[in-house]
């Protein structure tokens, strides 16, 4: 029999690794606590127009999990939290989690009421700020929870009573604080995810500078029904329908003035919304300016497939500047063919950059003490002894393999309670 002093898992980040992590353990018998920074479950994956392998759009997976977690008792969830503390050891671990306010309760129905009456305006970080959306918002279409936010600048207008008002089930609280909940668990599941490498960094590709600069997260969401344009793939600073565009491969990555790993994703990522263009503009051309293209096991048959296509050209060079023509917002890609050893300027419509996978831990670590690569992601699944990293925390890896991890790391922290 186990001595450790609960049995109980802690979960941190609500993306396809946590969720895969809080399930298993949760089916498996175990009260799990999932925390989520974000105000809705889902992670990146939510924001994906479409996923491999199957290439499916991203609910049909992430629909089945959330049925499982209404379904399942054991597991409580808390969105917009972040743990602020781990002490103890495996089997006794004491946590602390900073739950911010969401200014909406329980109560609220999704009647959209609130952001009706709301004129505010804020930048929409689903859609990676490419559009609007009212400052009382339901983060999006199928979010789990179902359940609206206010954003603080509206908190804090003259019209903040005027939404509050309208909600007709009083689900609205101008009063809420961010507050503190103390946890004792047996184990932790770190699985706090990745950003997207920021593109401003390398200035000679000129994002955001060259409006038709784009980076992939970006494009998916151009792709995407529920994204700013409602699926239409359009060049940003006219709203046209691009005839030509570009992919560039290793933007920032496999540099040591940036990222100095591969992504693993990124090649693929970018055949894929290299079809988008396709389907949409059966005429358009589309360049991929690669370093090498790397497509893993089952999945060189769609690169092979993606070859294919003669709208497609597969380009062997780095490219090293990208410029704007002011009258035509056009942009220019100067890239060095590196098999024939030549020079090249080729001009298209809109350029798309795959920018890498940056550990969410390089900037926020775990709160406890444990190793990291010299890239920020946790050095080994079992980070300490009963605190296990999963997914992106632990490694760059797509959404299968985020599946495959959670579920690993979650059969760890199992394990870990019950040697104690």
């Amino acid at each position: 029999m186990s001595n450790a002093v609960t049995q109980s898992i802690l979960v941190v980040g609500g993306g396809m690794s946590g969720l895969s992590a809080a399930i298993e353990a949760a089916e498996a018998g175990h009260e799990v606590y999932l925390v989520e920074k974000n105000p809705y479950l889902g992670g990146r994956v939510a924001q994906l127009h479409q996923y491999f392998p199957k290439l499916c759009p991203p609910y049909c997976g992430l629909e089945i999990n959330f049925r499982r977690i209404k379904a399942n008792p054991k597991i409580r969830f808390y969105t917009m939290a972040e743990v602020t503390g781990i002490s103890g050891e495996a089997g006794n671990f004491d946590v602390s989690i900073q739950m911010n306010p969401r200014y909406v309760d329980e109560k609220c129905t999704g009647c959209n009421k609130c952001a009706e009456a709301c004129t505010l305006e804020i930048d929409n970080p689903f859609n990676y700020g490419m559009d609007k959306i009212k400052a009382a918002y339901l983060p999006h279409d199928m979010a789990f929870p179902l359940r609206y936010v206010l954003d603080p600048s509206l908190v804090g207008s003259d019209e903040a009573q005027k939404v509050k008002d309208s909600c007709p089930y009083n689900a609205i609280d101008l009063t809420m604080e961010a507050k503190t909940v103390d946890l004792k668990v047996g184990a932790v599941v770190w699985a706090s995810g990745w950003k997207p490498y920021d593109a401003e960094k390398m200035e000679t590709l000129g994002f955001p500078r060259n409006q038709n600069v784009i980076t992939n997260v970006m494009m998916e969401r151009l792709a995407a029904w529920n994204g700013p344009t409602q699926g239409k793939i359009l060049r940003p600073s006219d709203g046209k329908a691009p005839e030509t565009v570009a992919f560039v491969q290793c933007a920032g990555s496999r540099d040591q003035n940036n990222l100095a790993f591969c992504s693993t994703i990124c090649c693929m990522a970018s055949m894929k919304q290299a079809t988008y263009v396709r389907e949409q503009y059966p005429d358009a051309k589309v360049y991929i300016f690669y370093i090498d293209i790397r497509a893993m096991d089952r999945l060189e048959d769609f690169y092979t497939t993606v070859k294919k296509d003669s709208n497609i050209q597969f380009f062997k060079g780095k490219v090293a500047k990208i410029d704007e023509d002011p009258a035509t917002k056009n942009v220019t890609l100067r890239v060095e063919d590196t098999t024939a050893g030549s020079l090249h300027e080729i001009t298209v419509d809109m350029a798309v950059l795959a920018t890498g996978m940056q550990p969410n831990t390089s900037d926020d670590p775990i709160p406890a003490s444990v190793s990291y690569d010299d890239y920020g992601f946790a050095a080994s699944m079992e980070a300490k002894p009963g605190v296990f990293a999963a997914g992106c925390t632990r490694t760059p890896s797509g959404v299968s393999e985020s599946v495959q991890d959670g579920t690993a790391a979650a059969l760890k922290a199992i394990q870990a309670i019950a040697r104690r």
